[in-house]
């Protein structure tokens, strides 16, 4: 039996390595609708070009996207020319095309041993098609930093994909703890890898107000900072009435505009969540007159979140 057992195995990675070898292993998140493997393989070179058939603001920033995220780690200057002719040979190219199966955000992607096509409907396509196109590269695709002695290869495939749901969304809960604007960057490149295109933005709850309104400052200035609590809920003792609340953060007016715009361009929605009247306990630690139960939150210096505090 124990023969038996060893032999299937390594029949399995005989398999496994003639498929890797073949090219028929791609992976893809998430599994695009449609796609035909064929034997052979395009090669970046230093001499790659992006070509883009439009003027359109939006596909040139998709464009200039794919540029920078080929460039940093193959060290190659991969420039984006503009063009009316798409030559096919030896590069990249990016077209908007008139295709009523992919839709406003499908795309269909060829690739072969001469030439990269990829082309969509409109810019968010392109831009979902170069999260695939990146995918297919080796993974040191994600350096940060040039890797030096790499053959940078793209299995050839031809690739047909639109999304099966319009609304493909994450959840950040930024509320009970803070991340700060660079993070929530950081989030949206992580998911936009993935296709999804609209981020649940979780701003506010008992544990923090994380968005400045002007009009009512103690949101920020009281709601958005607690007493550093680590471990097990359960385990969290009550604040002292002197311990310092110094463990939070928000977003300015600014910052929200600036993550906004940020998100916009890389074809993401932001669903902000406000918890009202619900989950309210920061903004009632900040003004305890809305609280519908006299004496529930002490206003004593010092002593506003000790009812609050306890539940974060």
């Amino acid at each position: 039996m124990k023969k038996i057992t060893i032999t299937a195995l390594l029949v399995l990675m005989f398999f496994a390595v003639f498929s890797q070898e073949n090219g028929n292993n791609i992976s893809l998140i998430p599994i695009p609708v449609s796609m035909q493997t064929e034997s052979g393989k395009f090669i970046l070179t230093k001499n790659a070009t992006i070509e883009l058939t439009t003027n359109d603001a939006d596909a040139k920033r998709v464009a200039g996207f794919l540029s920078k995220k080929l460039s940093v780690p193959t060290g190659y200057k991969i420039p984006v020319k503009v063009t009316n002719t798409i030559t096919r040979t030896g590069g990249i190219s990016l077209a908007i095309v008139q295709n009523t199966t992919l839709g406003n955000e499908g795309y269909k992607l060829i690739v072969n041993s001469n030439s990269v096509f990829l082309s969509a409907n409109k810019p968010a396509g392109l831009f979902y098609g170069m999260q695939t196109l990146i995918q297919l590269l080796p993974k040191e695709i994600e350096s940060k930093i040039i890797v030096n002695n790499k053959t940078w290869t793209i299995p050839s495939v031809t690739i047909t994909d639109y999304p099966r749901f319009g609304w493909r969304a994450l959840m950040f809960d930024v509320s009970r703890h803070f991340f700060t604007k660079n993070e929530v960057k950081t989030f949206i490149d992580n998911m936009v890898q993935y296709k999804y295109n609209l981020l649940h933005l979780h701003l506010t709850d008992d544990q923090g107000w994380r968005i400045e309104i002007k009009s009512l400052p103690n949101l920020t200035k009281v709601g958005a900072w607690r007493a550093k609590r680590e471990g097990a809920w359960g385990n969290t003792k009550a604040p002292g009435p002197d311990e310092p609340k110094t463990y939070g953060g928000f977003y300015t007016q600014d910052d929200i505009k600036e993550i906004v715009q940020y998100a916009k361009d890389r074809f993401v929605n932001i669903l902000p969540e406000v918890d009202v009247p619900a989950h309210s306990m920061a903004a009632v630690a900040s003004y305890p007159e809305l609280s519908c139960t006299p004496g529930t939150y002490a206003v004593n210096a010092g002593e506003e979140f000790q009812v609050w505090d306890r539940w974060c």
